[in-house]
Order: structure tokens, then sequence, then C-alpha cells
């Protein structure tokens, strides 16, 4: 003698069993969303330092995880990411940087303001060279029409 596994319902309707399945869509709709507001506004939080970029008609570069970024603002201060580095103090900032597992030294991005004297910058950027920072990318805000 089998039991029967159903049973019978009285004829006021069936009561429908608890779904027990999530819905995922709207979770990866909102996860998409957040992915592309972090996409644009990593960016833009990388350097605090308020430099007005030069233009450029050169191509972008890659940018590594592994780099430093240098700013140069309209006052001639230096900054190392977005600390100040005291009158003097530059070649001393330099020899703190930390080089990567592999033993070489970080990529140099240089920001400059472009209302910094021509000689102020190549000072800096010479300084980097005598400290042995010899891959340096320097950054423009995009494509100018002059030559």
């Amino acid at each position: 003698m089998a039991m029967s596994v159903t049973s019978r319902r009285s004829s006021r309707g069936s009561r429908r069993a608890p779904m027990a399945e999530i819905n995922v869509t709207p979770f990866v709709d909102v996860m998409l969303v957040l992915l592309i507001i972090f996409m644009v506004t990593a960016p833009l939080l990388a350097v605090g330092v308020p430099v007005e970029l030069p233009e450029s008609r050169a191509n972008p570069v890659d940018q590594t995880p592994e780099q430093v970024t240098i700013s140069v603002d309209a006052d001639g201060v230096i900054f190392i990411d977005n600390e100040a580095v005291p009158t003097g103090g530059f070649p001393d900032a330099l020899a703190a940087i930390d080089r990567q597992a592999n033993g070489e030294l970080p990529v140099i991005v240089f920001r400059g303001d472009r209302a910094v004297d021509y000689g102020r910058t190549m000072a800096v950027l010479g300084e980097l060279n005598r400290a042995g920072f010899t891959s340096i990318s320097l950054v423009t805000s995009g494509s100018g029409t002059e030559p």
C-alpha cells in the first residue's frame, strides 16, 4: 500500500508553494551602475593638487599601478603624490621613495602647471634624472589646437 504524497485540496482554491528563487537581475543592475560610477570617479581622485595642465596632441599613455605623481603648482611648490615637499628637501624626498618588488624604481608621473617657469620645471626633471628615475610620464590636459 503506497501513500499518496499529494493531498487533495478543497474546491476553494489551491495554495501556491513559496518561491525559493531569488531574482538577481536588480542586484546585477545596481552592481553595474556602481562599477561604472567607480570607474569614472577613480581617476579624478588620484591626485588632489590643483594644477592647470598644458594641452598636447600626443596620444595618452597607459597607466601602470606602480607610479608616483610629482606635481608642481603655479607657485612652484613641489608635491609628491599629495604631500608638499619642503624647500630644499626634494632630493631627500626622492631618496625616500621605495623601490618596487623587482628592485626597479616606480614610474614617475609629472604634472606641472602651465604657469610654472620653464627653468623650474627643468630643475625638477633634472633632479628626478639625477636620483635615477628614468621612466617619467608628462601629463597634459588633452588635445590642443596649437602645433
